[in-house]
Protein backbone atom coordinates (compact mmCIF):
# COMPACT_ATOMS: atom_id res chain seq x y z
CA UNK A 1 0.00 0.00 0.00
CA UNK A 2 1.39 3.59 -1.22
CA UNK A 3 1.43 5.74 1.11
CA UNK A 4 0.85 9.85 0.88
CA UNK A 5 3.77 12.30 1.05
CA UNK A 6 4.94 13.24 4.90
CA UNK A 7 4.46 16.12 6.70
CA UNK A 8 7.84 17.15 6.65
CA UNK A 9 8.09 16.43 2.39
CA UNK A 10 4.90 18.81 2.16
CA UNK A 11 6.15 21.22 4.03
CA UNK A 12 9.50 21.62 2.12
CA UNK A 13 7.69 22.11 -0.61
CA UNK A 14 6.06 24.62 0.51
CA UNK A 15 8.81 26.71 1.69
CA UNK A 16 10.30 26.15 -1.29
CA UNK A 17 7.52 27.55 -3.33
CA UNK A 18 7.02 30.46 -0.79
CA UNK A 19 11.02 31.11 -1.49
CA UNK A 20 10.37 31.15 -5.05
CA UNK A 21 6.85 32.79 -5.93
CA UNK A 22 6.36 35.20 -3.24
CA UNK A 23 9.24 37.85 -3.95
CA UNK A 24 7.04 37.74 -7.00
CA UNK A 25 3.76 38.25 -5.40
CA UNK A 26 4.94 40.74 -3.38
CA UNK A 27 6.24 42.90 -6.42
CA UNK A 28 2.86 42.43 -8.13
CA UNK A 29 0.60 43.39 -4.97
CA UNK A 30 2.49 46.56 -4.65
CA UNK A 31 2.53 47.45 -8.67
CA UNK A 32 -1.18 48.22 -7.31
CA UNK A 33 0.07 50.57 -4.50
CA UNK A 34 -0.78 53.77 -4.08
CA UNK A 35 1.32 55.28 -1.92
CA UNK A 36 4.65 56.63 -4.15
CA UNK A 37 6.91 54.99 -1.14
CA UNK A 38 7.01 51.35 -2.68
CA UNK A 39 7.44 49.94 1.12
CA UNK A 40 4.40 51.59 2.67
CA UNK A 41 0.51 50.51 1.87
CA UNK A 42 -1.22 53.03 0.87
CA UNK A 43 -4.40 51.63 -0.95
CA UNK A 44 -5.25 50.03 -4.38
CA UNK A 45 -4.50 51.59 -7.31
CA UNK A 46 -3.74 51.84 -10.95
CA UNK A 47 -1.82 54.65 -11.28
CA UNK A 48 1.82 53.61 -11.67
CA UNK A 49 0.57 51.62 -14.95
CA UNK A 50 -0.73 55.29 -16.33
CA UNK A 51 2.13 56.46 -15.18
CA UNK A 52 4.65 53.61 -16.80
CA UNK A 53 2.32 54.42 -20.54
CA UNK A 54 3.09 57.88 -19.97
CA UNK A 55 6.80 57.47 -19.27
CA UNK A 56 8.48 57.54 -23.00
CA UNK A 57 12.17 56.46 -21.92
CA UNK A 58 10.34 52.74 -20.57
CA UNK A 59 8.26 52.26 -23.47
CA UNK A 60 11.36 53.15 -25.66
CA UNK A 61 13.53 50.69 -23.59
CA UNK A 62 10.85 47.97 -23.43
CA UNK A 63 10.20 48.54 -27.23
CA UNK A 64 13.91 47.75 -27.83
CA UNK A 65 14.50 44.87 -25.06
CA UNK A 66 11.35 42.91 -27.65
CA UNK A 67 12.84 43.65 -30.98
CA UNK A 68 16.25 42.66 -29.67
CA UNK A 69 15.02 39.92 -27.58
CA UNK A 70 13.00 38.34 -30.89
CA UNK A 71 15.79 38.99 -33.11
CA UNK A 72 18.48 37.49 -31.26
CA UNK A 73 16.58 34.61 -30.50
CA UNK A 74 15.90 33.65 -33.63
CA UNK A 75 19.45 34.26 -34.92
CA UNK A 76 20.56 31.44 -31.99
CA UNK A 77 18.13 29.61 -33.01
CA UNK A 78 18.53 28.93 -36.77
CA UNK A 79 22.41 28.51 -36.35
CA UNK A 80 21.73 26.24 -33.42
CA UNK A 81 19.59 24.09 -35.30
CA UNK A 82 22.55 23.23 -37.82
CA UNK A 83 25.05 23.28 -34.77
CA UNK A 84 23.27 20.25 -32.98
CA UNK A 85 22.94 18.26 -35.81
CA UNK A 86 26.54 18.29 -36.27
CA UNK A 87 27.10 17.77 -32.87
CA UNK A 88 24.83 14.54 -33.11
CA UNK A 89 25.49 13.19 -36.64
CA UNK A 90 28.71 14.22 -37.14
CA UNK A 91 31.83 12.98 -36.76
CA UNK A 92 34.78 15.45 -37.55
CA UNK A 93 35.93 17.81 -35.59
CA UNK A 94 33.31 17.21 -33.16
CA UNK A 95 35.61 17.75 -29.70
CA UNK A 96 36.28 21.42 -31.45
CA UNK A 97 33.12 22.54 -32.36
CA UNK A 98 31.24 21.65 -29.02
CA UNK A 99 34.34 23.40 -27.11
CA UNK A 100 33.23 26.53 -29.02
CA UNK A 101 29.41 26.19 -28.73
CA UNK A 102 29.18 25.37 -24.80
CA UNK A 103 31.90 28.28 -24.31
CA UNK A 104 29.57 30.71 -23.31
CA UNK A 105 27.98 28.12 -20.67
CA UNK A 106 30.77 28.52 -18.50
CA UNK A 107 32.66 31.63 -19.35
CA UNK A 108 31.48 34.46 -16.86
CA UNK A 109 28.96 36.72 -18.85
CA UNK A 110 31.75 39.89 -17.43
CA UNK A 111 34.50 38.04 -20.01
CA UNK A 112 32.29 37.69 -23.04
CA UNK A 113 30.86 41.18 -22.73
CA UNK A 114 34.36 42.61 -22.67
CA UNK A 115 35.02 40.08 -25.64
CA UNK A 116 32.41 41.32 -27.46
CA UNK A 117 33.33 45.04 -26.96
CA UNK A 118 36.53 44.73 -27.96
CA UNK A 119 35.52 42.89 -31.36
CA UNK A 120 33.27 45.59 -32.57
CA UNK A 121 35.79 48.12 -31.90
CA UNK A 122 38.23 46.52 -33.93
CA UNK A 123 35.85 45.95 -36.38
CA UNK A 124 34.65 49.41 -36.42
CA UNK A 125 30.78 48.63 -35.57
CA UNK A 126 29.49 51.39 -33.86
CA UNK A 127 27.70 49.82 -30.85
CA UNK A 128 24.10 50.14 -31.22
CA UNK A 129 20.62 48.26 -31.53
CA UNK A 130 22.79 45.53 -33.99
CA UNK A 131 25.57 44.91 -31.78
CA UNK A 132 23.09 44.36 -28.78
CA UNK A 133 21.10 41.77 -30.67
CA UNK A 134 24.56 39.80 -32.02
CA UNK A 135 25.83 40.13 -28.53
CA UNK A 136 22.31 38.59 -27.19
CA UNK A 137 22.84 35.89 -30.00
CA UNK A 138 26.10 34.51 -29.41
CA UNK A 139 24.88 34.35 -25.78
CA UNK A 140 21.83 33.05 -25.87
CA UNK A 141 23.11 30.25 -28.97
CA UNK A 142 24.83 27.47 -26.29
CA UNK A 143 21.30 27.43 -24.37
CA UNK A 144 19.61 26.76 -27.47
CA UNK A 145 22.20 23.90 -28.92
CA UNK A 146 21.64 22.23 -25.73
CA UNK A 147 17.98 21.89 -26.05
CA UNK A 148 18.09 20.99 -29.47
CA UNK A 149 20.34 18.60 -29.30
CA UNK A 150 18.92 16.66 -26.59
CA UNK A 151 15.87 15.99 -28.19
CA UNK A 152 17.81 14.87 -31.66
CA UNK A 153 19.82 12.28 -29.83
CA UNK A 154 17.06 10.34 -28.73
CA UNK A 155 14.43 11.03 -32.59
CA UNK A 156 14.10 8.14 -34.05
CA UNK A 157 16.27 8.25 -37.09
CA UNK A 158 14.64 5.41 -38.96
CA UNK A 159 11.78 7.41 -39.65
CA UNK A 160 13.86 9.64 -41.54
CA UNK A 161 15.81 6.62 -42.82
CA UNK A 162 12.34 5.26 -44.32
CA UNK A 163 11.50 8.81 -46.28
CA UNK A 164 14.88 8.87 -48.14
CA UNK A 165 14.26 4.97 -48.67
CA UNK A 166 10.96 5.92 -50.63
CA UNK A 167 12.81 8.53 -52.50
CA UNK A 168 13.05 11.77 -50.32
CA UNK A 169 16.13 13.78 -50.63
CA UNK A 170 18.22 13.93 -47.18
CA UNK A 171 17.20 17.52 -47.01
CA UNK A 172 13.55 16.93 -47.80
CA UNK A 173 13.18 13.90 -45.52
CA UNK A 174 14.43 16.01 -42.58
CA UNK A 175 12.33 19.18 -43.37
CA UNK A 176 9.80 16.98 -43.51
CA UNK A 177 10.31 14.08 -40.75
CA UNK A 178 12.61 15.32 -38.21
CA UNK A 179 12.02 19.17 -38.19
CA UNK A 180 8.15 18.41 -37.27
CA UNK A 181 9.59 15.84 -34.26
CA UNK A 182 11.65 18.17 -32.67
CA UNK A 183 9.78 21.42 -33.59
CA UNK A 184 8.97 21.32 -29.73
CA UNK A 185 12.75 21.71 -28.48
CA UNK A 186 13.09 24.11 -31.57
CA UNK A 187 10.47 26.44 -30.01
CA UNK A 188 11.50 25.40 -26.48
CA UNK A 189 15.14 26.83 -27.39
CA UNK A 190 13.51 29.97 -28.91
CA UNK A 191 11.64 31.10 -26.15
CA UNK A 192 14.78 30.50 -23.67
CA UNK A 193 17.19 32.21 -25.82
CA UNK A 194 14.37 35.05 -25.69
CA UNK A 195 14.12 34.99 -22.45
CA UNK A 196 17.46 34.95 -21.58
CA UNK A 197 17.58 38.05 -23.96
CA UNK A 198 15.22 40.07 -21.71
CA UNK A 199 17.17 39.48 -18.89
CA UNK A 200 20.32 40.30 -19.53
CA UNK A 201 22.28 43.72 -18.24
CA UNK A 202 25.93 42.79 -18.31
CA UNK A 203 26.45 42.17 -21.88
CA UNK A 204 24.12 44.97 -23.06
CA UNK A 205 26.03 47.45 -20.85
CA UNK A 206 29.28 46.93 -22.48
CA UNK A 207 28.00 46.61 -26.37
CA UNK A 208 24.82 49.18 -26.14
CA UNK A 209 25.30 52.01 -27.70
CA UNK A 210 23.15 55.95 -28.29
CA UNK A 211 19.44 54.59 -28.91
CA UNK A 212 19.78 50.89 -27.78
CA UNK A 213 19.05 50.84 -23.79
CA UNK A 214 17.09 48.11 -23.09
CA UNK A 215 14.72 47.43 -20.31
CA UNK A 216 17.38 45.67 -17.55
CA UNK A 217 19.28 48.90 -18.30
CA UNK A 218 16.93 51.42 -17.72
CA UNK A 219 15.76 49.36 -14.61
CA UNK A 220 19.59 49.26 -13.22
CA UNK A 221 19.73 53.16 -13.89
CA UNK A 222 16.72 53.98 -11.96
CA UNK A 223 16.74 51.81 -8.84
CA UNK A 224 20.56 53.36 -8.11
CA UNK A 225 18.53 56.83 -7.38
CA UNK A 226 15.41 54.73 -5.91
CA UNK A 227 12.93 52.65 -6.12
CA UNK A 228 9.90 54.34 -8.33
CA UNK A 229 6.52 52.22 -8.34
CA UNK A 230 7.07 52.62 -12.24
CA UNK A 231 9.32 49.37 -11.79
CA UNK A 232 7.51 47.68 -10.15
CA UNK A 233 4.36 47.77 -12.61
CA UNK A 234 6.76 47.17 -16.12
CA UNK A 235 8.06 44.10 -13.84
CA UNK A 236 4.60 42.39 -13.00
CA UNK A 237 4.05 43.28 -16.75
CA UNK A 238 6.97 41.58 -18.21
CA UNK A 239 6.47 38.40 -15.58
CA UNK A 240 3.11 38.17 -16.95
CA UNK A 241 3.86 38.42 -20.33
CA UNK A 242 6.30 35.50 -20.03
CA UNK A 243 4.16 33.71 -18.04
CA UNK A 244 1.49 33.76 -20.47
CA UNK A 245 4.03 32.39 -23.56
CA UNK A 246 4.86 29.11 -21.29
CA UNK A 247 1.27 28.70 -20.49
CA UNK A 248 0.15 29.29 -24.05
CA UNK A 249 3.16 26.84 -24.59
CA UNK A 250 2.75 24.12 -22.22
CA UNK A 251 -1.48 24.17 -23.32
CA UNK A 252 -0.38 24.02 -27.22
CA UNK A 253 2.40 20.97 -26.54
CA UNK A 254 -0.43 18.88 -24.67
CA UNK A 255 -2.93 19.95 -26.93
CA UNK A 256 -0.16 18.13 -29.68
CA UNK A 257 -0.59 15.10 -27.55
CA UNK A 258 -3.62 14.45 -27.22
CA UNK A 259 -4.02 14.72 -31.11
CA UNK A 260 -1.31 12.42 -31.70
Amino acid sequence: MRKGPSAFNIASIALGLAFLYAPILVLALYSFNASRLVTVWGGFSTRWYAALFRDAQLLDAIWVTLRVGALSATMATLVALPAAIALTRGRRARTALAGGVYATLVMPEVILGLSLLLLFVSLGLPRGFWTVTLSHATLTLAYATVIIQARLATFDRSLEEAAQDLGCPPWKAFVLVTLPGIAPAVAAAWMLAFTLSLDDLVIASFTSGPGSTTLPMRLYSQVRLGVDPKINAVSTLLIGFVATGVIAAYLFQQRRRRSA
